[in-house]
């Protein structure tokens, strides 16, 4: 086995480069270790064109493998991985999204970048991920335009349990004073500001952040740290290529034919501009002139007339079509330099905003609609109890409870188009976990409200950024729903168009649609509430672009966020002071660990009973004692008493009804709670004020009676007193005096004394 090895220090710690034969039929393939975690990337391109297809075929695949964390995983019927995690997904995503914008976008040979996780400890592989990529990809033959780094930095303590997972302990929150490089797990459980920032040359290309309401100003700091770490891990990587990387062949982009110019020039350069620029808040206008560019094409390169079609009859439909594309492409990047965007706003002007909660169906435990422009979303909230929450066993988290969840849902008619239903994409999942950091910072905490949440966000119809949509219609859906979130949250689309000609000019744009979207070069989410930014993700179609206009960026998108938060608010101030009524019920109490086998009863017997009686839905019990019933129309409350009466610790001087359940000569066992230990002893001289002389002239097995605790015992026993309890017992029963009845130090036979 053939090793290179290259280490350098990253955050504190070594960063380890190992070059192997392992996978020498991959174009490139690196190990690459942090502390004890390590991945394996490898990057293959496939040596056949594919001409059927407009668009680079690169795809990314994340493995999760349970043996790097040392479990075996999977079910008790598969011990193997199966589908991949949402988590994985993810992570997938941000490394496709980080290595994408670095290829030549004109190849359409396929090309494979997988990474597999071999082992995990204490430190996160995302951050890994990337860097494991840009190595295998830059040091093989494959034409790429990296290398890139990126850095994980996170700081503060969050004081709020709605982000933190664990308690922090004193070394974790001391450390996160300042910016740490590359926290561990349990300090990113504590950070009140995790950023994850991919880029290369000053620049940063990709963005994924959570915090609890940060600052602009905070952020920029991150995103300054985060470039002055890529700096050194570059200046590493790019020392590794010199010394071990292949030639990389010529991608150079093939001229564009002059025909097509020539075509274009006469024919559809004012259509194409007059389309871009109609006004109209939507890309039809585009797609006639490309349609009818296209149809223009296919008849000149099949016209008859050969002097026509002889210029035509090498190029390909595909390049044809990529040529207008670059055209619109062009128009859009020089009209916005110039002052002008595709449907005529100002650069800071919002689309008109429309807000709604509630009003689809009583049944909906909550609901919210959000406009802004052509972007509609519709957002579903369901509430549960704490068994409802989502058991998440992957490699990095086995039995996790997940009880705050929003989903995604994008149907082909969102966009008026036809398509598949069913099933998820890796662009749902995305979009759906972005909306879902967003929000998490502001749900309350399980004490105090211990409720599982589900938001479904439906994109009805897009036209630009519906995560950011979906942000702002759930945020309507939990007020609705009577939801306690500390502050309402909204979310806006940010974009850039940067000069073509190398001239440096840019402009930066507020709340990005249509043409914008696809043809921009920044799709800059930011979210969070008055307060501070929540959520950040950053998607670039460039090499990388330089912090300050992202700070410039993260201004404005402030200003638009306060614009949208006055629309929800002004909708809806607060969240609702009460639940749907057909949301269940959740109350919560606590037990002694010690009395939770009381409540639960051998084989579930107790507890099992307990949901019989009561009807109730779901009743959860937590190690540390802590009970979450929950019910609908009473049930809850009828659980709880139960329970409270199975650990009831009983106190002389205390008046019960009971129930007799068996008599002896003595006297009689009174049932008085449900618990093994609620049941006393009233003896025959504690019925009546005189002696009686037997139990079964005064009460029957079955019989309701009321009885006052005399006395517990040393050994936990009750001694109960009717007479106490209830005085015109004996005359209501029309007892007589007796003279020969059990003498008093019969009490405690049945006892075993």
């Amino acid at each position: 086995m053939q090793t290179r090895t290259f280490k350098t220090q990253i955050g504190g710690k070594e960063m380890i480069a190992e070059f192997t034969d392992l996978a020498e039929n991959a174009n490139g393939s690196v190990i690459l270790r942090y502390g004890n975690t390590a991945v394996l990337a490898t990057a293959v391109m496939s040596s056949r064109t594919r001409d059927d297809i407009d668009y680079f075929p690169l795809t990314v695949d994340y493995e999760e493998r349970f043996y790097a964390a040392g479990t075996i995983g999977g079910s008790r019927f598969v011990r193997r991985e199966g589908r991949p995690s949402e988590q994985a997904i993810l992570s997938g995503r941000v490394v496709d999204r980080t290595i994408r914008p670095l290829f030549p976008q004109h190849i359409r040979n396929e090309v494979q970048v997988i990474i597999t996780v071999l082992s995990l400890d204490e430190n996160d592989p995302d951050m890994l991920a990337v860097n494991a990529a840009s190595l295998a990809l830059a040091t093989s033959d494959i034409p790429w335009g990296g290398p890139v780094a990126a850095v994980r930095v996170a700081k503060g303590y969050a004081a709020s349990a709605a982000l933190a997972k664990v308690d922090a302990q004193a070394a974790d929150a001391a450390s996160l004073k300042d910016f740490v490089v590359n926290p561990t797990y349990a300090q990113r459980e504590v950070a009140a500001l995790d950023i994850l920032a991919c880029g290369k040359d000053s620049t940063i290309n990709m963005i994924e952040v959570a915090a609890l309401e940060a600052s602009e100003d905070e952020v920029a700091e991150g995103f300054k740290r985060a470039v002055d770490e890529h700096n050194k891990i570059l200046t590493w990587q790019q020392e590794i290529i010199t010394e071990t990387g292949k030639e990389k062949p010529s991608a150079e982009k093939p001229a564009t034919p002059e025909a097509l110019v020539k075509l274009y020039e006469e024919e559809f350069a004012e259509k194409l501009t007059a389309a871009v620029f109609c006004g109209k808040p939507n890309k039809d206008a585009i797609h006639e002139v490309q349609d009818e560019w296209l149809k223009t094409f296919d008849s000149v390169k099949s016209s008859p007339d050969a002097s026509q079609s002889e210029a035509f009859r090498e190029i390909s439909f595909g390049v044809a079509k990529r040529f207008l594309e670059d055209k619109v492409d062009e128009i859009i990047h020089d009209g916005a330099l110039e002052g002008k965007r595709a449907d005529n706003r100002r650069f800071d002007e919002l689309r008109p905003l429309f807000a709604k909660a509630g009003g689809i169906s009583p049944i909906l435990h909550g609901s919210g609609i959000f406009y802004r422009g052509g972007t509609h979303v519709f957002t579903a909230l369901t509430l549960g109890g704490p068994g409802d929450a989502q058991v998440v066993d992957t490699m990095e988290e086995r039995d996790v409870k997940r009880r705050f969840m929003h989903h995604y849902n994008f149907p082909p008619y969102s966009a008026g188009e036809t398509g598949r239903m069913g099933g998820l994409n890796r662009r749902m999942i995305g979009h759906g976990a972005l909306a879902e950091k967003a929000l998490a910072a502001v749900i309350p905490p399980v004490e105090q409200f211990p409720y599982t949440i589900r938001l479904v966000s439906e994109c009805l119809a897009s036209n630009g950024s519906t995560s950011m949509g979906s942000v702002c219609a759930s945020t309507l859906a939990l007020m609705d729903g009577g939801v306690p979130i500390t502050a309402p949250v909204a979310g806006i689309a940010m974009g850039l168009m940067l000069s073509m000609h190398g001239d440096g000019r840019y402009k930066v744009l507020t709340d990005i649609q249509g043409p914008e979207d696809e043809f921009g070069d920044m799709d800059f989410k930011v979210a969070g509430t008055k307060n501070g930014i929540t959520a950040i993700q950053l998607d670039i179609k460039l090499d990388g672009i330089p912090v300050p206009i992202l700070i410039e960026a993260l201004r404005d998108a402030k200003t638009a966020r306060l614009q949208i938060l006055e629309t929800i608010t002004n909708e809806l101030a607060n969240p609702r002071e009460n639940l749907n009524p057909r949301a269940p019920e959740i109350l919560t109490m606590r037990v002694r660990p010690d009395q939770i086998g009381l409540v639960i009863g051998g084989g579930g017997k107790t507890i099992n009973g307990i949901r019989e009686v009561s009807k109730v839905d779901d009743i959860t019990i937590e190690d540390d004692g802590s009970i979450f019933i929950t019910g609908k129309n009473g049930s809850a409350s009828q659980a709880k008493a139960l329970i409270e009466a199975l650990v009831k610790e009983y106190a002389a001087g205390e008046v019960y009804d009971g129930e007799v359940t068996r008599l002896m000569d003595f006297g009689a066992f009174v049932k008085i709670g449900p618990g093994k230990d609620a049941e006393g002893l009233v003896h025959v001289s504690e019925v009546a004020p005189f002696r009686i002389n037997k139990i079964s002239d005064a009460v029957a097995v079955g019989e309701k009676v009321r009885v006052m605790i005399k006395e517990i015992d040393e050994k936990g026993r009750l001694n109960l007193s009717i007479k106490a309890a209830d005085p015109e017992f004996a005359s209501r029963k029309g007892l007589q005096p007796q003279t020969n009845g059990p003498r008093e130090s019969t009490r405690h036979i049945a006892r075993g004394e």
